[in-house]
This record gives structure tokens, C-alpha cells and sequence, in this order.
């Protein structure tokens, strides 16, 4: 058995805007059953609703920032902390949060050179054993809903068909471009409000999922050319004849839309344009756009994060941190991502994380003071 318990530590989140926390109460009594020391940052749940009692309550030791890394074996986080944060964890402790290593090559060097093992969770593997680990989906679902909700706070109309006395208030249409976990969760969320719903994507597998939830899909048919499915299901871009197509489809289409969702991401690359200012035009006066992709970029003409932006009579809106708007059920949701992820490779008898290849390789970015990620060494 080994002679010390493995020591979890959590700080509270430094990044503008970020109120996620990477530990609730929940994890901390699942990781302390384990076998672990855990010690939070006094404060670090605060914004999602979590009190330091709360943690206290659950077992883990609530302290002073310095003192919650000090001998760290396990750093988790929402963003992967600054390097300089960390002493006096472990030498080649693991940190599990998100990187962005694409944008923030820097943060990853630093962490090789710090020594640090970084284990990078948006770059879980999209296999069915990782599906409980995968952090971009659970924070993409109830993104997904926000956006809905926002939008339909913005458009100041009733979404659902009304019959009254003195008259019937037609329902919203609501038209969502992008069916991955986000977009599947705003067609499912607009249609419970009773919108009527529509959807498009260049993923020709996506059609069934969007009439299954009881969505009309608007898809370019015949033609050649769409490479629409990457690998892991995400998105990849789209052939120059698809492009002009499905722009001209989607022209005529969002003409007659009420509110139009943009979820579209590719992975290390800038976000899609899918919605231009000639396309706004077209829309009637009062009508929003919610770009759930303005941090990247934004799929749309003229979007700015975390401002509503007013096109020719249309709101454009946007958060620059979408899950960040529902921190509590964000922090649940990705807690729970680290725990399952961390409790498959729990070796209590070596005291350590004993990480797979297929997986273990999948997100680790940096281990013995070198970048190690196929993806960052290419």
C-alpha cells in the first residue's frame, strides 16, 4: 500500500469572466472514498454557488492557494492554471483541465518546461468509453440551451403557437445551423418552448437526428464534393461547390427565420463563417442571432463576444464563455467529467494515475519536460 494518499488540488479560476469551478462537493466525497487528499482554494466555487462550508462539509481541506498545491500530485481545473501557480506541487504532478493548445502554444511549453504532465480534456477521444469524460460535450449541451434561452429573452415574443379571444400569435421559427451536441440541444430546447424548428448541417448523418427530435432539416442535395465528417464526429470544411450551394440555400431560408442559432467549430482552426451581413439584410426587423461561436471568431458577419449587436434591425449576441452563464450546472457537469475520467485509471495500490495509451496518449500534451503531443510535434 503506499504510505501517502494521492493529493488533489484545485485553485479557484484566474481567467476574465470564468466562474466555473473544477471540483464541487459531489467529486470531493467520490475522490476522497478513492483515497484522496483534497484540498480547494478558499473561494474557488463561490460563483458557481458552492460555499467553502460546502466543501468542508464533503471532506476536502478548504486553504490558502499555496498551501492547496503544496505537495500536489493532481491539479484539475476549468483552464490550465500558470505554470508559476504550481509551486510546490510534485515534481511532474498532472494537471487535468482545458489548454487550448492550438492558441496557446506558449502555455504548453511553459508547462514542459516547468515539468509538468499536462493532460489536455478537450482532447479526449471521441470513443464510448471516453463519453463520461468528455468535458466540450457536457459544457456543449447546456451551451446549447443557453443559447435558446438567451435568444428568446432578446426576441421579446412568444416562441409557442397561442390561440386566444382575440386572435392566434404564431410560433417562433427557430433555425439552428450546426447539429453537434449544441445544435441538438437548441432544437430540442427550442421545440420544448414550442418553436417551430429547423436544421442544417454538412453532415448528412446529422438529417436522421435532426427529424428525430421533431426538427425540419434544410440539406443541399446532389452534390458532389461534401467531406462534412471528421474524425471524432466534428465537422471538416466543406468542398467550394458545397460552400455556394448550401450559402444559397440557407439565403432563401433565413430570410424567413424568426431567430437562427450558430453553433459551428472546428477544432485548432477559426470558427466557420456561415451568416453574412447580405444574409442579415434579409431578415425582418426584430429578429436574433445567437453565435455561440464569437469567442473563435463567430460564424457570423459583424458578431462580437458578450455584445448585442444591432445589423439592419437584427440582434446579433453572443457569449464569449457560454458555459460560464451556468456555472452551476457547468461545474457539475465537468467535475464529473474529471472524476470519471481520473477514477478509470486509479492505481491505489502503486498511489498513482496509471493512464492507458489509447487515451492516455490522446490527451497528454507534455511528461518529462518535453511536448509529446503528435498533434504539437508534427
Amino acid at each position: 500500500m503506499p504510505t501517502d494518499l494521492l493529493r488533489i488540488a484545485i485553485l479557484k479560476e484566474r481567467a476574465a469572466g470564468e466562474t466555473r469551478v473544477a471540483l464541487t462537493p459531489e467529486t470531493a466525497k467520490k475522490f476522497i472514498a478513492l483515497g484522496a487528499d483534497v484540498a480547494i482554494e478558499e473561494g474557488a466555487g463561490l460563483n458557481a454557488a458552492i460555499s467553502d462550508s460546502d466543501y468542508t462539509a464533503a471532506g476536502a481541506t478548504v486553504c490558502g492557494a499555496a498551501k492547496a498545491v503544496e505537495g500536489a500530485d493532481i491539479v484539475m481545473g476549468i483552464r490550465a492554471p500558470d505554470p508559476l501557480d504550481l509551486a510546490g506541487a510534485k515534481d511532474g504532478a498532472m494537471v487535468a483541465a482545458t489548454f487550448d493548445p492550438f492558441q496557446r502554444r506558449d502555455l504548453v511549453d511553459a508547462y514542459a518546461k516547468a515539468g509538468f504532465e499536462a493532460l489536455s480534456m478537450e482532447f479526449m477521444p471521441r470513443i464510448t468509453r471516453a463519453q463520461s469524460m468528455d468535458v466540450l460535450s457536457s459544457q456543449s449541451n447546456l451551451s446549447g440551451y443557453k443559447a435558446v434561452i438567451a435568444a428568446a429573452d432578446q426576441y421579446g415574443r412568444a416562441f409557442p403557437m397561442m390561440m386566444t379571444a382575440a386572435g392566434t400569435v404564431q410560433a417562433a421559427r427557430v433555425f439552428i445551423m450546426g447539429v453537434g451536441v449544441a445544435g441538438l440541444q437548441a432544437i430540442a430546447t427550442a421545440r420544448r418552448l414550442g418553436a417551430q424548428v429547423s436544421a442544417t448541417d454538412v453532415r448528412s448523418a446529422t438529417k436522421e437526428q435532426i427529424q428525430s427530435l421533431g426538427a425540419k432539416p434544410v440539406f443541399v442535395e446532389d452534390v458532389a464534393g461534401i467531406e462534412g465528417e471528421g474524425s471524432g464526429g466534428y465537422a471538416t470544411e466543406m468542398s467550394e461547390e458545397y460552400q455556394k450551394a448550401q450559402a444559397a440555400l440557407v439565403s432563401s431560408h433565413i430570410a424567413k427565420q424568426d431567430i437562427v442559432i450558430t453553433t459551428a467549430l472546428i477544432p485548432g482552426r477559426d470558427a466557420p463563417r456561415l451568416v453574412s451581413d447580405a444574409q442579415i439584410a434579409t431578415m425582418r426587423h426584430g429578429s436574433v442571432i445567437f453565435d455561440l461561436a464569437t469567442a473563435q471568431g463567430g460564424n457570423v458577419e459583424g458578431s462580437k463576444p458578450d455584445e448585442i449587436v444591432e445589423r439592419h434591425g437584427v440582434s446579433i449576441m453572443g457569449y464569449s464563455n457560454t458555459p460560464a452563464e451556468l456555472s452551476p450546472d457547468t461545474s457539475a457537469l465537468f467535475s464529473r467529467n474529471l472524476f470519471n475520467f481520473l477514477s478509470a485509471f486509479w492505481d491505489e495500490d502503486a498511489g498513482a494515475i496509471a493512464l492507458d495509451e489509447e487515451i492516455g496518449d490522446a490527451v497528454r500534451l507534455t511528461k518529462g519536460g518535453k511536448v509529446v503531443h503528435e498533434r504539437l510535434t508534427a
